[in-house]
């Protein structure tokens, strides 16, 4: 960015998001940067470039990544205009793909209130009547998306890395001073002398359906036997979390605007989540493990005493700017192609009305549950990613409840695929990428013998003669 020095970088909206997360006014970064603040707002209007010298200035003054100031929001958010618009609702709006790019770049807020809006209409079409939506508002309620969706929503606008929460790890880690075979004994032994929390493990015949319990009046911690050493140390983690950073989950939880009670509550156990994950997996430790090891989530497991689903997990929040990681996105699904989890530091384009293709290879990790699989994939778009995908179980289920099994899928886009061992010997440039779409009602790839359902913005066409491999057969002209 700034070595282009014939280029006028205008980054507005972009520049104006990152002195607000940093808590500053127009003349308070102006006096940093020492320029006035009539220019800062010129800046942000985009009727002023960013110098080289301003960038600088920032990255110094401000301790930032100068890639806060890329485009990976403005792929995020296009992507998902580009799903919402491709509704049959808007099929008689010719709308530019330009003008929907520039709607994301200059106008961010505008297309997270477009999403939530089609949300509440996807929610409302599949069985909210107005007549409920006006019957709860009567009742002093406000009709609101789905809470995961909504709380995904704030996991996303932070990038899925919370610093808060991120220092309060760090300072439990660090009091503790142990190595990670031994922190479930002394989280237990903190638990006890500050909290006077006794953690027991318990049969499965008294915990029965539950997993965790914490019991308010016995001041006892109940975990089931059922669940293995990573999960037993993260759940005493994350009632600490509880213990004694609620205030931290609070405060961050007091920012997000425009949530309903449960959405807040969702987003705070989140919060704590995340939390524990920090605590068995801390930023600086963990962050210099995966760069040594290039990433090999196998050997990160067995160092930090965790599952591959949580090392996959924590692997997606290494986005602190003076140490980033490899950005990558991960996603678990069950053998019904149901997703139930999401997380992206980096730019792939999630659906968040559909499912995924059949042609990525995290489904086909069930047929092998033993081994990694990996693969290039390649978009509709053209834009390309390397990912890994195994298939995981937890926790035990007693007989003859079936065992849950899940598929975690793990990566990144290709030209950060270099940095990762399961890429070694691999000619990335020339790796013929799997073609697949974000999902079949989106994805206008013809010949598709997988395809579910025909793309939203094509016209179907039936052919009573011809049996296709494909179920469906749709014209090569897009709907309007």
């Amino acid at each position: 960015m700034v070595g282009d020095s014939g280029k006028k970088l205008f980054v507005g909206p972009r520049f104006r998001r990152l002195r607000q997360q940093l808590g500053l006014s127009q003349t308070q970064m102006a006096e940093g940067l020492g320029i006035s603040a009539s220019y800062i707002n010129l800046i942000e209007r985009n009727q002023r470039p960013v110098t080289a010298q301003i960038l600088l200035k920032l990255a110094e003054n401000y301790d930032l990544d100068l890639r806060d100031l890329a485009t990976a929001d403005e792929d995020r958010f296009f992507a998902e205009l580009n799903e919402i618009f491709s509704d049959p609702l808007f099929r008689q709006i010719d709308l530019p793909k330009q003008e929907l790019r520039d709607l994301a770049e200059l106008c961010p807020g505008v297309t997270h209130s477009l999403q939530r809006l089609y949300a509440a209409y996807i929610e409302a079409r599949r069985g909210e009547t107005l007549a409920a939506q006006m019957a709860d508002r009567d009742e002093g309620h406000r009709f609101e998306t789905n809470p995961i969706e909504r709380v995904r929503d704030l996991i996303e606008a932070n990038r899925n890395y919370f610093p808060e929460v991120e220092q309060a790890a760090e300072k439990l880690r660090d009091e503790l001073n142990v190595p990670a075979q031994d922190l479930f004994v002394a989280i237990c032994d903190r638990l006890r002398e500050r909290h006077s929390i006794v953690t027991r493990i318990m049969p499965v015949e008294v915990m029965r359906e539950t997993l965790r319990r914490f019991d308010r009046h016995r001041r006892q911690l109940l975990i089931s036997e059922l669940i293995d050493w990573p999960g037993r140390v993260f759940q005493i983690a994350f009632q600490t979390g509880l213990s004694e950073f609620g205030a931290v989950f609070d405060n961050v939880a007091s920012r997000a605007t425009g949530v309903d009670d449960t959405a807040r509550q969702l987003y705070r156990i989140t919060l704590a989540n995340y939390f524990a994950a920090a605590v068995m997996m801390p930023y600086s430790a963990f962050h210099a493990a995966a760069e040594t090891l290039n990433y090999d989530v196998h050997v990160l497991a067995q160092r930090f005493n965790a599952g591959f689903e949580q090392i996959c997990h924590r692997l997606t929040t290494l986005q602190r700017p003076t140490a980033r990681g490899v950005p990558f996105f991960m996603l678990r699904v069950d053998n019904a192609g149901n997703v139930s989890k999401r997380f992206s530091s980096g730019t792939f384009p999630f659906s968040k009305f559909g499912g995924t293709c059949p042609l990525w290879n995290v489904h086909s990790s069930f047929d092998t549950p033993d081994r990694l699989l990996k693969q290039v994939i390649e978009l509709p778009d053209g834009s390309r990613y390397f990912s890994i995908a195994q298939m995981v179980r937890r926790p035990v289920a007693p007989h003859p409840k079936p065992q849950p099994r899940f598929a975690i899928g793990l990566g990144c886009e290709i030209r950060h695929a270099s940095k990762l061992i399961y890429a070694a010997g691999m000619d990335l440039d020339k790796e013929e990428g799997t073609p697949i779409g974000v999902n079949c009602r989106l994805c206008e790839r013809e010949h598709c013998s997988q395809r579910a359902e025909p793309p939203i913005t094509r016209t179907l066409v039936l052919d009573e003669t011809t049996r296709r491999a494909t179920s469906f057969a749709f014209s090569n002209a897009r709907e309007l």
